[in-house]
């Protein structure tokens, strides 16, 4: 390998080097020997031997010269300088031949770039193994041509590279992940697995990343416990093992009667309640049975009207269920199934209630894990899997309102889910939720607390969230929806209601400030209920919705909010208090009235200095001091706190640590209103060095 650091560093120490050629030139003779043996050592190092033997008059080339003989003419016949420059040149070469090796090997790595992604990975390893030819310490094409051969099925080879890759770079992680996979599929998983753990040793950043392979790892050493398990027990010869071929057996014989194939079915799910049964189902190709089976197939996609036929649907689907149930192996297998795919739909919207209901099993097993989630992410058609749980819903006789909302809430907390779901989000979840709150009926109440609960998961998405704020049509159905609740006292309903409310009119829209006088009214009527828990949520859609609407400010003033509010923040929950300052900070910043009506309640403005004494987040004290700021713009006001601590709190915020600016900020301007409406406070301010500490805050008033 064209390694140049010793050379380099044997250059850079132009002393060592001097002193080298000294001691070669010495009358010394063990001193010569010592410096002889030194230069071998140096020249040693290089990656090819020197071949340019130097005189004093001329120059000539030694096509095999001895290390010693090179050695020996160096000390006889060079003086300390020209031994420097023949050095100096000597490297120049090996640098300028390095520099042309590098562009031919990066001219290859390109090329074999192209190949690996037309994928024709011979040709790209036949590129990355030319560009080693040139230059064979670049990193890059070991790990390249690694992937490469994982692709070919060359893992040995692979992993060979790997090892080189990690001999140029001890850090290298694309090294461990490569090795890391060829060594999964050599069903090496300790070896792969200490390679993955390894990334994340040298990148903890990586962990989640490693986290998914790890997780693969894991599963894929399970499903070979499985199988080498289930081999044995069939060669064992063990009763139930044997059985599941036999009866795939007679399942595989064409141009029989639903009822004949039903009756096979149920023997098969009755039998596959082991793992080694589920597994030996997925090894004598169980699933391309049922799937090419001409009768099962026509019932399952066509709905046949007929009792034997509907029978036949159930059978398969619980027979679907029995062999997935906690065997991700299978559910990956059946999610390859073009029947299964195709028939999931027409099933779940099945007239018939126990197809529909086994259907909703099926895709319940799925929604139980995140890997089970995840297949189905993959290869379903997420919006109409929406769309057909939703409407569950429309068939309230049916009685599955409840495995269909579990499903589509577990469902939406994945990610990938509410990024499919995004573009036909209206038609799937939007139209029949708004439907669904505008008409509550005593068959719909058990499951809304769910279905809220659900659509709160696919809100955390951001377009989701915008989406539904943004629907004019949304707000009406929630306030159609508190008017119910209130009537029939559905609290389990009205709890996740508002907290949806809350989510949603945090983003500013059209659609919130049409609707919000009305959204604030009905908040308000709430804020007399004797349930703290509705109390407080009232508190927090205020807190959201009156920013955005100075209609709603001035009706929610005269009809006594900054009372309300008052009376909360003498309480101990911490969200009323977080909900409730920011509501009056709101009101009084739009508000002159609000502002009189805090002053004439609380006139030394006591309630807001014990929130910035006491220990409340930044939040909290944040909204207490600009609420008292705008407050000190009435006549008096500054003067009422003559006597009180609201200098040193006030001062004391405003000389806090740099991760609350906004506090600071809040703080320090409420201080110079203070001092400004009543300039006796500079006596107080002065004493507590407090212009100096106003002064370091003046940039955050700009």
């Amino acid at each position: 390998m064209d390694n140049l650091q010793d050379i380099e560093s044997f250059l850079n120490n132009v002393n060592k080097i001097s002193e080298l050629v000294q001691k070669l030139n010495s009358s010394d003779t063990d001193i010569q020997q010592k410096a002889m043996e030194e230069a071998d050592r140096y020249t040693a190092a290089l990656d090819e031997p020197c071949k340019t033997n130097v005189t004093f008059n001329h120059t000539t080339v030694n096509k095999a010269p001895s290390l010693q003989t090179y050695n020996k003419d160096i000390m006889q016949n060079q003086s300390p300088d020209s031994f420097m420059k023949t050095m100096e040149k000597d490297a120049e070469d090996r640098k300028k031949r390095r520099m042309e090796k590098e562009m031919k090997a990066r001219d290859f790595k390109d090329r074999g770039n192209q190949a690996f992604a037309q994928e024709d990975y011979k040709s790209a390893v036949k590129y990355y193994s030319e560009g080693l030819a040139e230059l064979k310490d670049m990193q890059v094409l070991y790990t390249n041509r690694a992937q490469a051969y994982i692709k070919l099925s060359k893992y040995k080879e692979a992993i060979s590279d790997c090892e080189w890759a990690l001999k140029c770079n001890e850090k290298c992680t694309k090294a461990y992940l490569h090795m890391g996979k060829a060594y999964q599929a050599l069903k090496n998983y300790n070896e792969s697995r200490n390679c993955f753990e390894r990334i994340v040793e040298i990148e903890p950043t990586k962990k989640n990343m490693i986290k998914e392979y790890l997780l693969q790892l894991d599963l894929d050493e399970k499903r070979d416990i499985q199988e080498n398990r289930a081999q044995q027990d069939f060669n064992m010869g063990k009763e139930k093992a044997i059985a599941v071929p036999q009866l795939l057996e007679k399942l595989s014989r064409p141009g029989l009667g639903p009822v004949y194939y039903c009756g096979a079915l149920k023997c098969l799910t009755h039998t596959v309640t082991s793992s080694t049964a589920q597994t030996l189902f997925r090894l004598n190709n169980g699933f391309s049975i049922i799937n090419d089976n001409d009768t099962v197939k026509s019932c399952l996609l066509n709905g046949q009207p007929d009792l034997f036929s509907q029978e036949l649907c159930v059978s398969v689907l619980k027979l679907w269920q029995g062999i997935c149930l906690k065997n991700y192996e299978n559910q990956k297998t059946l999610m390859t199934c073009p029947l299964f795919r195709e028939s999931i739909a027409e099933c779940l919207l099945s007239g018939d209630v126990a197809v529909q209901k086994e259907c909703l099993t099926l895709l319940h097993v799925y929604s139980q894990t995140a890997c089970g989630r995840q297949l189905a992410v993959d290869n379903l058609d997420v919006q109409m899997l929406a769309k057909n749980l939703m409407a569950c819903f429309s068939k309230p006789e049916h009685l599955q309102e409840d495995a269909a909302v579990n499903i589509l809430e577990n469902f939406a907390s994945e990610k990938k889910f509410c990024f499919k779901l995004r573009s036909g989000l209206t038609e799937a979840v939007t139209s029949p939720f708004i439907k669904i709150l505008s008409f509550i009926n005593k068959c719909h109440q058990p499951v809304l607390p769910a279905l809220l609960s659900a659509v709160s998961c696919l809100a955390r998405d951001e377009i989701i969230r915008h989406k539904l704020s943004h629907d004019s049509d949304c707000w009406k159905a929630f306030l159609v929806a508190i008017k119910e609740c209130q009537l029939f006292e559905s609290k389990d309903i009205l709890y996740p209601l508002l907290g949806l409310m809350i989510n949603l009119s945090a983003l500013p829209s059209a659609a919130l400030k049409e609707h919000a006088a009305s959204i604030c009214g009905s908040c308000l009527d709430m804020l007399t209920d004797t349930d703290g828990g509705v109390v407080t949520r009232a508190t927090g859609v205020l807190s959201c919705v009156l920013p955005q609407s100075s209609e709603a400010v001035q009706c929610a003033v005269e009809r006594g909010v900054v009372r309300n509010m008052l009376r909360l923040l003498k309480g101990t929950g911490q969200s009323a208090t977080k909900y409730a300052i920011r509501t009056l900070t709101v009101c009084t910043a739009a508000n002159q009235l609000a502002r009189e009506e805090l002053v004439k309640a609380d006139k030394r403005l006591s309630t807001l200095r014990h929130l910035l004494v006491s220990d409340c987040d930044e939040v909290v004290s944040g909204n207490a001091a600009l609420c008292m700021a705008h407050c000190l713009e009435l006549d008096g006001v500054a003067g009422n706190l003559l006597g009180t601590d609201s200098v040193l709190l006030l001062l004391r915020h405003a000389a806090d640590d740099s991760k609350k600016t906004t506090v600071q900020q809040n703080a320090a301007i409420a201080l110079a209103k203070l001092c400004r409406y009543e300039p006796r406070h500079m006596h107080k301010l002065r004493e507590l060095h407090g212009l100096e500490i106003l002064h370091s805050c003046a940039k955050l008033l700009t």
